[in-house]
């Protein structure tokens, strides 16, 4: 199944320095203040923290389903860009690319959120169950996207700018 088209981002102007906005979300362990799904997560190294490599462990919630997400910060650019992969509850396989952009826009910043859904993901779902409808929980998964990355952004400006 061809998931390139499974991608979404959107943007918000925060009253605040790309350096601010970058801090917020580059430190994982705040993600329960601006995400609708991801409740908290933790650094698996300290050590490595905020640092492309490094991995952490996200946990998310949807009403009273509860599961656990591998993932590796792949982009850490200091007050520029900070992007990660999910890559599921084992940690194996490359499911879902998150990232987040910053640019500076007037005195404040552009802050854009993107969701890509990745090449593995047909065979994750189908791993699962065999008889999945892929495209449907994808279709799914997209509209929770779309929903989430503006309810993050919308707290990410109400965190930053307070």
């Amino acid at each position: 199944m061809d998931v390139s088209g499974y991608n979404h981002s959107d943007s918000i102007t925060i009253d605040c320095a790309p350096a601010d906005a970058y801090a917020i979300i580059s430190d994982v362990t705040r993600i329960g203040e601006l995400s609708p799904v991801c409740r908290s997560a933790a650094w698996d190294d300290l050590a490595q923290a905020g640092s492309a490599g490094a991995w952490f462990t996200g946990h998310n919630e949807i009403g009273e389903i509860t599961w656990d997400t591998h993932c590796q910060v792949v982009t850490a650019e200091a007050d520029r860009e900070f992007t990660f992969v999910n890559h599921g509850r084992t940690g194996d396989a490359e499911l879902v690319r998150w990232g987040y952009n910053f640019e500076p826009a007037g005195d404040g910043t552009l802050a854009t959120e993107s969701w890509q859904v990745l090449p593995a993901y047909p065979d994750f779902v189908l791993a699962g169950d065999p008889n999945a409808d892929v495209a449907a929980r994808i279709d799914g998964m997209a509209q929770m996207a779309r929903d989430g990355i503006k309810e993050t952004l919308a707290h990410l400006k109400q965190v930053a700018e307070s």
